[in-house]
């Protein structure tokens, strides 16, 4: 399947907060699996229930630590999924 798309290197240019509101707003997903809870998370300390169904505290922690950023995230229009597993891409995109 050929798509049209945009590949945002969120490491290089991360979203701002206007752009970070917008992905939460229209995420299809629970907001907090927008976060990424690996071992630098951990080791900041954080605690996953902080973000549960808390569409700020995801965007604060998201531009404080744009590495958190869960990805692949797709948007198409005005929704957007996290694309894992990735079998979840094919039916978003379809």
């Amino acid at each position: 399947m050929k798509v049209e798309h945009e590949v945002v290197l969120y490491i290089k240019t991360p979203p701002e907060r206007p752009a970070l509101k917008k992905l939460v707003s229209a995420l299809e997903d629970p907001v907090e699996d927008l976060v990424r809870k690996d071992s630098k998370f951990k080791k900041l300390g954080l605690d996953p229930n902080d973000f549960v169904g808390n569409p700020e505290a995801v965007v604060e922690i998201l531009l404080k630590h744009k590495q958190l950023l869960q990805r692949p995230v797709l948007v198409k229009g005005r929704k957007a999924i996290i694309g894992r597993p990735k079998s979840r891409i094919y039916d978003f995109l379809g």
